[in-house]
């Protein structure tokens, strides 16, 4: 795999929508956002500082919010349109 060096390190950046729209670097942790919203549990985030919780927080509003864009090429975006098919499998069968 090859590092692309035109993307910034975002130091200090805890806003997703800023991190996808100003081409920051980012780690890909939408797995975790697509299974807390689908897996219907209570969840409790205990993480220590500067662990990423509140960058997180702010990926679920994204996606909450219906902000589509900022997830194109990454984890959740494949596996909400697989969900999406095996929804529409569910409902005709």
């Amino acid at each position: 795999m090859d590092f692309d060096f035109s993307r910034k390190i975002p130091i200090g950046i805890q806003s997703f929508e800023d991190l996808r729209r100003k081409n920051f670097l980012y780690v890909d942790k939408t797995l975790y956002a697509f299974k807390l919203a689908n897996l219907g549990k209570v969840y409790f985030l205990s993480r220590p500082r500067r662990f990423g919780k509140s960058l997180f927080l702010s990926t679920l509003k994204a996606y909450f919010l219906g902000q589509k864009e900022l997830f194109k090429g990454l984890y959740i975006e494949k596996a909400e349109e697989k969900a999406g098919r095996n929804r529409k499998k569910r409902s005709m069968g």
